[in-house]
């Protein structure tokens, strides 16, 4: 059996007059993620974990920022066709694990619905889905509410 490790991350700013959707979940807050796509910042991290364990290269060389048909994208849909590449590569995806870094607002009542959302479009049950959420006590751009980022790591399976 051929299994393969991959991590990803992600960054994206907080910004005005956008929506915060993160792991497929619209948040409600005053800021949102700007972004060519829907600035899912959980989802991009996730797809870039599975591209890099299938050496794959990452999101921006599959969905450019410069190409229209990805403009305000669901990256729900991103993550659904990064999982039909990984297939087509022979794999399965085996497990996800991920970490969204911001300082407010608390995210737990969230996470169920954004673990689901990854197990259904990975193709794996929710129990091999982990997210959760952490601040940075106020220290750096995700600290002082500049921004969001992620990280997440994964395992795929041949």
């Amino acid at each position: 059996m051929d299994i393969r490790i991959g991590h990803g991350y992600d960054v994206h700013k907080l910004v005005e007059g956008r929506r915060l959707v993160l792991g497929g979940v619209d948040v409600p807050f005053e800021f949102g993620l700007l972004g060519h796509s829907d600035a899912d910042v959980l989802l991009h991290a996730v797809s870039d974990a599975l591209l890099g364990a299938a050496g794959l290269g990452d999101i921006g060389r599959h969905f450019p920022d410069t190409s229209g048909e990805f403009k305000d994208i669901d990256s729900r849909i991103l993550l659904r066709r990064v999982v039909e590449l990984i297939k087509l590569s022979g794999y399965t995806v085996s497990n996800v694990d991920a970490t969204i870094i911001m300082q407010r607002p608390k995210l737990a009542a969230f996470i169920p619905k954004m673990t689901e959302n990854i197990a259904a479009d990975c193709n794996i049950p929710v129990d091999r889905v982990n997210v959760k959420a952490t601040t940075e006590e106020h220290l750096g751009f995700t600290g002082e509410g500049l921004g969001v980022s992620a990280h997440s790591v994964c395992i795929i399976k041949k």
